[in-house]
C-alpha cells in the first residue's frame, strides 16, 4: 500500500468533495434514492493478501468470513463497516478485516448489514447481536469492532448484549464512532470548519431514516445515552478535525465516571477514520487495533 502524507489527506477531500452527502439535508435524500435505486457492490477486492482465505454464507443477511491460512485462529472478531448508514463496505474495511485475521490469528466476521432506506438501527443490532453469540459458541472468545456508522452500531450491540445476555465482551474497538444521533454537541460547529467529510444537515437526515421507529435518545441508536457500567474494555480511535470528536470525549467521561476501562487514542490534526487511510497515521493505529485485538481473543473464556 502507498503512504501518504497527512497533510494531503484534507485538500485531497475537499477536491473530492467528499462531504457531499452530508453537507446539506438535500443531498444526502438525493444520495439515499440513487443507493436505494443503484446498490454499490459489496464483496471483498479481487486481491486481498495472500494469507488469508474468505468465505461467505447468508442468511438474513450475508456474512463473510475471514480466517488465517495455516495454523488455527484464535476466537473471533465481528466488524461493523461505517458508511454513514448509507454507503457500502469499501476496500479499506476489506484490507483492515485481513489485517485484523491475518495478524491477530482470529476467524474475522464481516456482516453486509441492510443500510437505509431499508436497515434500521435496531434490526441491525440486533442482527450483530446474534452474530456475536453465534461467535462465542463456535470460536470462543469474541470482540466487536467498528467505524463511523459501523461503530455506533457496534457499541449499540455491545450494550444490548450487556443488558439481555448478560455478556461482556473481551474488548470493543472503536473508530471515529458516531455516538450521539441527535447531532445536538454544542461543540460540533466549532469543529465543523476543520472537517473536510461529515457535516450535520445531511448526518441529521441520515440519523431520522436508521432510528426507524426507535426514539434517537435510545441507546439502541445512540449509544451515549446508555449506561455503559458493566461494558468491557474499550478502545477508540478519533481525529480533532472530525465533527464526532466532541461526543467522542464525552464517551471517555462517562467510561470513566462509569468505571469503565476506556483506552483513547486522539489523533491531533487527523480526520475522520484516519485509521483506514494510507497514512503512516492510520497504519500505526491499525497496527495498534490488531495489537488490542490479537490480545483480547488469546484471552480464555471464564469456566
Amino acid at each position: 500500500m502507498v503512504t501518504l502524507p497527512s497533510s494531503v489527506i484534507v485538500p485531497a477531500l475537499r477536491l473530492m468533495r467528499a462531504n457531499r452527502v452530508f453537507v446539506t439535508a438535500e443531498g444526502a435524500r438525493r444520495h439515499v434514492r440513487e443507493r436505494e435505486l443503484r446498490p454499490t457492490p459489496y464483496g471483498p477486492p479481487s486481491r486481498l493478501r495472500r494469507d488469508v482465505q474468505v468465505t461467505v454464507s447468508s442468511a438474513a443477511w450475508p456474512v463473510y468470513t475471514i480466517t488465517p491460512r495455516g495454523g488455527t485462529p484464535t476466537g473471533s472478531v465481528v466488524y461493523v463497516h461505517g458508511g454513514g448508514w448509507v454507503n457500502q463496505i469499501a476496500g479499506q474495511h476489506w484490507h483492515l478485516a485481513a489485517q485484523i485475521a491475518a495478524e491477530a490469528n482470529t476467524t474475522v466476521t464481516v456482516p453486509i448489514y441492510p443500510l437505509v432506506p431499508f436497515g434500521t438501527a435496531a434490526a441491525v443490532a440486533t442482527g450483530v447481536v446474534d452474530l456475536v453469540r453465534g461467535n462465542l459458541e463456535r470460536y470462543g472468545s469474541t470482540c466487536l469492532a467498528g467505524d463511523s456508522a459501523g461503530g455506533q452500531i457496534a457499541l449499540s450491540a455491545a450494550l444490548v448484549l450487556r443488558d439481555k445476555h448478560d455478556l461482556t465482551l473481551r474488548r470493543t474497538v472503536l473508530i471515529s464512532p458516531a455516538l450521539d444521533l441527535t447531532w445536538a454537541n454544542p461543540l460540533i460547529p466549532t469543529v465543523q470548519p476543520s472537517d473536510p467529510w461529515l457535516a450535520t444537515p445531511g448526518g441529521e437526515v441520515l440519523a431520522d431514516l436508521w432510528k426507524g421507529s426507535s426514539d434517537i435518545l435510545d441507546p439502541v441508536v445512540s449509544p451515549l445515552m446508555g449506561d455503559l457500567a458493566g461494558l468491557g474494555p474499550l478502545t477508540m480511535f478519533s481525529g480533532t478535525r472530525d465533527v464526532l470528536n466532541p461526543d467522542a470525549h464525552l464517551l471517555v467521561d462517562k467510561a470513566a465516571a462509569a468505571g469503565v476501562d476506556l483506552e483513547f487514542h486522539e489523533g491531533t490534526g487527523q480526520v475522520h477514520v484516519y485509521p483506514l487511510l494510507p497514512t503512516a497515521v492510520g497504519r500505526a493505529a491499525r497496527a495498534a487495533i490488531v495489537e488490542r485485538l490479537r490480545l483480547a481473543v488469546a484471552e480464555p473464556l471464564s469456566a
